[in-house]
């Protein structure tokens, strides 16, 4: 089976003071190959522990992840991750960066040298390759770390808030850019992201997370993403059903924050 199957995932942290903490709840949802999905929801909802146990840096504590019928024990080059903060060897060029992972699998050093300069002019870096990490700006960081995720040619992109740190009008130029990618490259996308606007520019498929444990809520299945490619977002953000649509996410996430405090003080 092609894609990626989240079945029936649980997971539950055990405390030092033998307490536990239920994070996911029977999470199950499938992803065909080149669908691109955003997860939002208040904090504490589980989206970056799921991402975590897609990506196999957790084990679930039920349930299991398969991605084209294999099921996923821990982390491999099939499933690539893009932090909030780049994670990038700042001591490195931005060509070696972006070549390590091919590099570390033995791949051609011809071939690897010209994908890596390929992907670099299409992240818009291509007159940036002998720089040294630290020279460059955080959305230029940001696009460093995209390519050296292409460049391990993964099945899987799993992207963990990573335009969170970005001013306004980088952030909406990246958005732009990995909308670009997931049309170029056929990947499958997941975002994780705390804006109900992002989440509305990049999820074709849009999953609203609640808390406490942590479950699907609710699933939109949205054309925006679409929209936006090659368009300039702002214009897609006048769509008539983009205002109703943001406002019907933001008063849900509204009122589960809303209750999360009422348990609070009710705790207290």
């Amino acid at each position: 089976m092609s894609g990626l199957s989240i079945n029936n995932i649980s997971m539950r942290f055990d405390l030092p003071n033998g307490g536990s903490v239920q994070a996911l709840k029977n999470v199950t949802l499938n992803l065909r190959p080149g669908e691109l999905m955003s997860v939002l929801g208040p904090s504490g909802c589980g989206k970056t522990t799921l991402l975590n146990i897609v990506a196999g840096f957790l084990a679930p504590t039920e349930g299991k992840i398969e991605l084209n019928g294999n099921h996923v024990t821990g982390p491999s080059a099939e499933r690539g991750m893009v932090f909030q903060q780049g994670a990038l060897f700042e001591w490195m060029s931005v060509r070696d960066n972006v070549g390590f992972g091919p590099r570390m699998k033995g791949a051609n050093k011809a071939e690897t040298r010209e994908k890596v300069d390929h992907l670099l002019d299409v992240v818009g870096l291509g007159d940036f390759k002998e720089k040294a990490v630290y020279e460059l700006s955080g959305g230029m960081q940001q696009r460093v770390a995209l390519a050296r995720c292409l460049a391990n040619d993964p099945d899987v992109i799993l992207m963990d808030e990573p335009l969170g740190a970005l001013d306004a009008l980088t952030r909406e130029k990246m958005q732009s850019l990995v909308l670009k990618l997931w049309k170029e490259t056929g990947k499958t996308i997941i975002l994780i992201t705390h804006s109900v606007e992002e989440a509305l520019l990049l999820g074709e498929r849009l999953l609203v997370m609640a808390p406490r444990p942590g479950r699907i809520h609710r699933e939109y299945r949205l054309p925006f993403a679409d929209l936006g490619v090659g368009q300039d977002l702002r214009e897609v953000k006048k769509h008539p059903d983009y205002a109703k649509t943001r406002e019907e996410i933001l008063s849900m996430i509204w009122d589960m924050e809303e209750e999360i405090m009422g348990r609070s003080e009710t705790a207290q």
